[in-house]
């Protein structure tokens, strides 16, 4: 029998085997151990091959009926009934779910433009002087790729038939080869828009769009650590990742190119040269106006940034001015005489201050009443109207910014030859159509004018356009994306149907009360708490996949947020790093047999197991990062959302 069956095999008998010593005798078993045992029973079966949504369905109806039947045997089967029915019905209604097969559609159908391959090669040329190029520009590739898809299967697949033999070609090993693959394609659960942070925001009742916003800077983080750990090492052993040769790096220039780079060649001095002085006749003119066009895109780029900038960095303080009165305002409401005899007044039958009464013999003269004045005329002031707050002047942030621009563009342009010109224009072609539908998808998300089912179906139209552009979009290639869309989506609403049953039967049998109160009981702080739960998920990921462990398990850690004060959002990127090692850790590493079912016959699945660890070395440097400085993932939601 082989290793891994064993392996397996002996998993399951130490799961067993714990359940029944922790379980009490059946005299001492209440309900809720009951819903312990159906949680072993699931994850036994699971690890036996059965599917994940239907065993979640039927141990949650079984359980169920199990609780029902301990309150009222008679009304059992209807209770059972109503509660799958309802919990169906209530999964489906989920307006959440509607975005993913939405941007399931969009990955399948930008995957079939050939738009990845494209990309990997500009991407290979333009980090052609850098070390463990090809390794860095898989990384690249792959984390542009988990923006438009999301999809780890497809990622893996796809690199695997690209990038894992252009390296094994250029003599880099096999160990890092794999690595570098298996490594980026999994940084689909983390980057938005991901099928896991929908499922997560579901589950815990968090904002996916705060997820996205949230996961952006601890995506970037981890992309960075990946090529950082490439780099370095490729700059310390050349021999796993050898540098790239002369010819490799030559880039074809056209004819017009060759004839401008005689005289000058950079790129900015040879067409301004050539549009202005003497023209070559076999030079048109419309070429040259058409490339200069495109040799200024990324001078206008970087003056649309600093121009986003200095308006974000300058915006006028407004003051809310809603409960002052406006000086110089009188008031044209006539003052009532109150007729109210409370406060001080003179007490009944007194005469107060009134004249002595006149002397015998006096006559009093009484004097002559006024008449009245008539009331002066009161002119209603005009009004004085604010003036509108002028721009604040601008911060030193932004003239760091601008400084920064400003020498980046220059260094730019006097390197900016021919060669470097036909690489960008690669670029423009392949990375810059995918940015625009990245952006306009996950932009509108994060700024709130879109909601991410609305986004989604903006997204799967620009995957439509994409494919037509690229003379890619005919009948086949929309039947496989809508069959695999399919697939895919009824595999994700089953298995949120079956978790939602389980957890339903989970907490009728009181499972869910029996952990908090062991937990609490524990009297652990946050920080222990967070630790048992991430090293918990991090262990669950060897035999489950990561949709398992958030169908069925996050439930559990959820409602134990509250009694930790740890924020939901803040627990889901740490859940959404450390998931990544469900697709590395061995036996059940997916990620190393979608690499397996396309890599040569020599590459073992050994070989391919010992180049992810250092990446899972990352990984948990990154989940330390991230708990250690919270604002990674907390910034831009906070600001954004404030």
């Amino acid at each position: 029998m082989r290793k891994g069956a064993w392996f397996g095999l002996s998993i399951m008998a130490l799961v067993v085997i714990g359940v029944f010593w922790m379980m009490p005798s059946p005299s001492l078993m209440t309900n809720g151990h009951l819903g312990l045992l159906m949680l072993a029973m699931i994850v036994v079966a699971i690890m036996l091959g059965f599917p994940t949504a239907f065993t979640l369905m039927g141990m949650g109806s079984m359980f169920a009926f199990f609780a029902y039947y301990s309150q009222n045997p008679n009304t059992a089967v209807v209770h059972v009934f109503d509660l799958v029915s309802q919990r169906a019905y209530a999964v489906m209604n989920n307006d959440v779910l509607i975005s993913i097969p939405l941007f399931v559609f969009m990955g399948y159908l930008v995957e079939r433009a050939n738009l990845i391959g494209r990309l990997f090669k500009s991407l290979h040329l333009a980090t052609s002087r850098i070390p463990g190029s090809l390794a860095v520009a898989t990384v690249i590739t792959c984390a542009i790729f988990a923006t438009a898809t999301g999809i780890i299967g497809a990622c893996v697949t796809l690199m695997g038939l690209l990038a894992f033999p252009a390296m094994l070609k250029a003599g880099y090993s096999t160990r890092i080869s794999a690595g570098v693959v298996t490594a980026g394609g999994t940084l689909g659960i983390l980057i938005p828009p991901s099928v896991l942070l929908i499922l997560y925001g579901a589950t815990a009742g968090v904002s996916v769009v705060q997820l996205y916003a949230g996961a952006f800077l601890p995506g970037f983080m981890l992309t960075s650590l990946y090529i950082g750990y490439i780099i370095i090492s490729a700059k310390l052993n050349p021999k796993t990742a050898p540098p790239l040769s002369e010819e490799e790096q030559i880039v074809e220039l056209p004819k017009f190119a060759e004839v401008i780079s005689k005289k000058s060649n950079n790129v900015m001095v040879g067409l301004i040269g050539a549009i202005k002085g003497k023209r070559n006749a076999d030079v048109p003119m419309k070429t040259l106006l058409t490339h200069l066009v495109i040799a200024i895109l990324p001078l206008m780029a970087a003056s649309l940034l600093v121009l986003i900038v200095y308006l974000w960095t300058t915006a006028p303080t407004l003051v809310d001015t809603s409960g002052l009165q406006t000086m110089g305002m009188e008031s044209t409401e006539t003052t009532e005489v109150s007729t109210d005899t409370g406060g001080l007044q003179e007490p009944e039958g007194s005469v107060g201050l009134a004249e002595p009464p006149a002397e015998p013999g006096q006559t009093a003269q009484v004097a002559p009443a006024e008449a009245p004045k008539p009331p002066a005329e009161v002119k209603p002031a005009t009004p004085v109207v604010p003036a509108a707050p002028g721009r604040n002047p601008a911060p030193l942030v932004f003239w760091i910014t601008f400084g920064i621009f400003a020498a980046g563009t220059t260094i730019f342009y006097v390197i900016f030859t021919f060669a470097r010109l036909e690489i960008f224009k690669m670029l423009l072609g392949s990375f810059f159509p995918l940015a625009l539908i990245i952006l306009g998808v996950l932009g509108t998300i994060v700024v709130g004018l879109a909601t991410p089912t609305e986004a989604a179906a903006m997204g799967s139209f620009g995957g439509f356009v994409l494919a037509a552009a690229y003379k890619q979009l005919n009948f086949t290639v929309v039947k496989e994306s809508v069959f695999l869309t399919a697939k895919t989506s009824a595999m994700v609403c089953w298995l949120f149907v079956g978790s939602s049953i389980f957890a339903a039967a989970f907490a009728l049998l009181g499972g869910q009360e029996l952990i908090n109160d062991w937990v609490k009981s524990m009297d652990m702080t946050p920080t222990q708490f967070m630790l048992l739960a991430q090293l918990i998920i991090f262990l669950l990921g060897w035999p489950l996949e990561w949709t398992e462990i958030i169908v069925i398990f996050m439930p559990i850690f959820i409602p134990l947020l509250a009694h930790f004060q740890i924020d939901p959002l803040f627990f889901g990127l740490i859940v959404a790093l450390n998931l990544q090692t469900a697709f590395l850790s061995p036996p059940v590493a997916m990620a190393a047999f979608y690499l397996k079912g396309v890599a040569p016959p020599h590459v073992t699945l050994n070989q391919i197991f010992i180049g992810m660890m250092p990446f899972m070395a990352i990984q948990a440097l990154a989940i330390f990062l991230l708990y250690m400085f919270p604002q990674i993932g907390l910034w831009v939601p906070g600001l954004v959302y404030k």
